[in-house]
């Protein structure tokens, strides 16, 4: 996504917890970007976030740790409030704090990340699900909240994709990328770059009257409801 809208135009600033991997990130991007560290289940870091920026046309929220599924009664209570404090809560501060420029300037896309654990229930992943549910509702209510001042909330919802953590999980033999495929209509993994299309067109003037949805980008992964499998995978 960062490097979809550095080569689109966009100065873009990347915030990570690590402000070394942020600036390295931002480097690659181009001179005009910029790295800067910040925790966002941190008011305070999300403060000084925001208050670098003159302005913001566009906010991502995509900052998250990982979750493996686990029996409901074997869950740790601090890793369950940890999931919902960086992938929930973070969102909420980015969102507001960065909500603040962008109704100062009255206009701005904000682009949330949920999720299709978000949508449908997968056992033992009761943290990542709630707080990517949390996220597709909280979109809903930003999005009627601020729709009057020229700020637009939507969110995507992945589907398996295609990443190195992806590959590595199929390797170590945790993921099943055969079975995913065939549960899959189009039978087969979303690309990044796919996700990374659907957060510009959320975030262009093409989406000028679209606010307050969550758009599955799944192959068809959500809307598949009989028994078996969707495709030959």
């Amino acid at each position: 996504m960062a490097r979809l809208f550095a080569e689109r135009g966009h100065l873009v600033v990347v915030a990570d917890l690590d402000p070394e991997k942020a600036e390295a990130r931002a480097a690659e991007l181009g001179r005009d970007c910029n790295g800067i560290g910040c925790d966002v289940t941190r008011e305070e870091d999300v403060k000084r976030l925001a208050a670098s920026l003159p302005r913001c046309d566009v906010l991502i929220n995509n900052a998250g740790i990982g979750d493996s599924a686990r029996p409901t009664l074997e869950q740790d209570i601090g890793h369950f409030r940890a999931v919902l404090d960086v992938h929930l809560a973070g969102t909420f501060l980015c969102s507001r704090e960065i909500g603040r420029l962008m109704i100062a300037q009255g206009a701005g896309a904000i682009v949330n990340i949920s999720s299709i654990a978000g949508l449908d229930g997968i056992p033992g992943r009761n943290a990542y699900g709630a707080a990517k549910a949390g996220i597709a509702m909280m979109t809903k209510s930003l999005a009627c909240e601020w729709a009057t001042h020229g700020v637009r909330v939507n969110a995507i919802a992945p589907g398996y994709t295609r990443t190195a953590l992806v590959d590595k999980l199929a390797a170590d033999g945790a993921l099943d990328l055969g079975k995913i495929r065939r549960r899959s209509p189009m039978g087969r993994l979303v690309e990044p770059v796919e996700l990374a299309e659907a957060a510009w067109f959320l975030a262009s003037p093409a989406a000028s009257a679209i606010t307050g949805i969550t758009l599955s980008v799944d192959c068809g992964w959500a809307a598949f409801g009989a028994a078996g499998d969707a495709s030959a995978g």
